[in-house]
């Protein structure tokens, strides 16, 4: 397979990735329920005659691309639903649906399988095995990557699970440029709620009461130095608390029974994943316990961290530089701290995780709006070179493992 001529050929499905692409971003749909999306998606493709598995439950489609080489599988991923978010672009295709949005890319994600499945169906005589190609409902916190790999997605694979790949886009990076790096990519994301119970009193007598919003600040201000004494600095934990509640506003001189407090919390190893749970625990329970009072502890983990595989990074820079040049490679020197569920993917099947610059050109990507910002806007010229890349890793890991004689059927 000839990786630049692939990309030649994608330019063509400019129009018709860009028509599905602003499509879906009109009428963007929330959660695992993404009923029009996914058809207008399979719409696209059905004049290929691909082997299509449909959830009863949610939103989601597992499409088998067949070569006509014996060889392994290779799961490629594209997330479909948008944000709870009031699109304020002026773009001429924006939501025509109130408080949604497609302010992170999916729109795109889904026009670039369908460029991407396209050029694998057209060239399956040079397939040496076979694509698992996964439309995914619920990226955004609803878990649809656990739900389609519980409901059997992967079990479809005909032979031995080879390598998995998905792209995102962003606005932080120069349209064009692939980026990604080995080892830890993106955070692995929790919540932690604390109810802090005390008994309330006049603020003139705190000595009567047992005070929950005293206790309260001391559990935040503690969190924040537990992670700079209980975990590396090289492996890093952030809890940010979004959000804090304790007595009626305007109501100066009543302490409160109780007191609460949100916050999200993110690590970059599944080992400090398991820490700060165990750690927060203890510190809430221990300085409540230090005032006299209880506290109710939730810790709900929401992903793991997106852990990439060195070899699988390597194809993918590999891959990238050999269709478009050196520079439109970077590797990424450190993580950052967003989450995203094909995590779940990646440690079934390790594989690679790759950014994909989409910001306009009349924009500067350090100081453009950031992926779900309601002012996020991407440039869709970026479809096909990324619809082309992503059929061509599949295309490279499966005529390497082919070459090495991974043929055996999964078990």
């Amino acid at each position: 397979m000839d990786l630049r001529e692939l990309a030649g050929e994608a330019a063509k499905y400019r129009d018709v990735l860009r028509g599905v692409r602003r499509d879906i971003h009109r009428q963007p749909e929330l959660g695992l329920q993404l009923p029009n999306t996914l058809q207008r998606v399979l719409a696209s493709i059905s004049e290929l005659g691909l082997e299509t598995h449909l959830s009863d439950t949610i939103s989601s489609a597992v499409l088998r691309i067949t070569g006509d080489l014996p060889g392994p599988t290779v799961v490629l991923r594209a997330d479909l639903d948008a944000l709870a978010l009031q699109e304020d672009t002026g773009e001429e295709f924006s939501s025509e649906i109130p408080n949604r949005m497609h302010a992170c890319g999916h729109d795109l994600h889904a026009a670039i399988g369908v460029g991407a499945i396209h050029l694998l169906q057209t060239h399956r005589d040079q397939l040496a095995g076979e694509v698992l190609f996964l439309f995914q409902p619920g990226e955004e916190g609803d878990n649809g990557a656990d739900l389609m790999l519980e409901e059997g997605a992967l079990d479809l694979a005909s032979g031995d699970l080879v390598g998995s790949y998905a792209l995102h886009v962003t606005t932080s990076m120069p349209l064009g440029v692939f980026a990604t790096r080995p080892g830890a990519l993106m955070a692995g994301s929790a919540t932690l709620d604390v109810t802090v119970r005390g008994a309330g009193g006049h603020g003139s007598a705190p000595q009567l009461a047992l005070d929950p919003n005293q206790a309260l600040a001391e559990i935040i201000t503690g969190l924040q130095t537990m992670v700079t004494r209980r975990f590396s600095a090289f492996d890093p934990v952030i809890i940010t608390v979004g959000w804090i509640r304790g007595g009626q506003e305007g109501t100066n001189n009543v302490i409160p029974n109780t007191s609460s407090f949100g916050a999200t919390v993110r690590t970059f190893s599944h080992e400090s994943l398991a820490d700060v749970e165990r750690f927060s625990r203890e510190l809430v329970e221990g300085i409540a316990a230090a005032h006299g009072l209880t506290a109710d502890v939730t810790f709900l983990s929401v992903t793991e961290p997106v852990i990439n595989d060195a070899e699988h990074v390597a194809r993918a820079e590999a891959v990238a530089t050999g269709m478009f040049g050196a520079e439109r490679f970077m590797t990424m020197p450190t993580p950052i701290g967003g989450a995203e569920d094909f995590a779940a993917i990646l440690r079934a099947v390790p594989g690679s995780f790759v950014f994909v610059g989409a910001c306009p050109p009349e924009l500067d990507p350090r100081t453009a709006p950031y992926n779900h910002s309601n002012l996020a806007r991407f440039d869709d010229s970026v479809l096909p070179d990324a619809a082309a890349y992503l059929a061509a890793l599949a295309f490279a890991r499966l005529d390497e493992a082919s070459r090495a004689g991974t043929t055996r059927p999964s078990v």
